[in-house]
């Protein structure tokens, strides 16, 4: 017999073998409830906002005790990326921050609400999450020193680089 064709036959008997036996019983079923507290992406128009207000003041003391230590004291980057500051992108290979380089607000607070902090993510609350976006929003001269963000303000904010994006698919945002 050739190779081939012990491989094929092979295949075949495992194949055969692996219909008739009993799963091996690991995990359990999703449920809508498991689905929906991973389910929080947000919409760069605010589809997906929560409830919940923050206001740069607050969320200098949230970027404070949570986020200066992986991102500097000043956003200026540490172990992690720079948040502050950053020219403009004039070539690939530039930094690339809040203030340079994001489309869309909604983004940042989503980012922040799902990943951050690094070594507890999704720990923030709603209102700390907002809090902290209107603090790297301010600090970026994006928005006002004492505008406060919530659902219908943060997808309200032009971000400086929202017009050099292409949207692949607009009709789905």
């Amino acid at each position: 017999m050739c190779m081939r064709s012990a491989l094929a036959l092979a295949l075949i008997l495992a194949s055969a073998g692996a219909a008739c036996a009993e799963p091996p019983g690991l995990g359990k079923p999703i449920t809508e409830a498991d689905i929906a507290a991973w389910d929080i992406s947000i919409m760069p128009d605010g589809a997906g906002l929560p409830p919940g207000r923050g206001t740069p003041a607050v969320g200098a003391q949230v970027y404070a005790q949570k986020c200066a230590a992986c991102h500097g004291e000043n956003g200026e980057g540490g172990i992690a990326g720079q948040v502050i500051g950053g020219r403009k992108i004039d070539r690939i290979e530039a930094v690339k921050t809040i203030g340079n380089f994001y489309g869309h607000a909604t983004t940042v607070f989503d980012f922040i609400r799902r990943a951050m902090p690094f070594n507890e993510p999704r720990t923030l609350t709603n209102d700390e999450a907002y809090a902290v976006t209107a603090y790297l929003l301010a600090a970026n001269k994006i928005i006002g020193e004492t505008e406060a963000m919530d659902a219908q303000s943060l997808p309200k904010v032009k971000m400086p680089n929202r017009d050099n994006f292409i949207i692949r698919f607009p009709d789905r945002i």
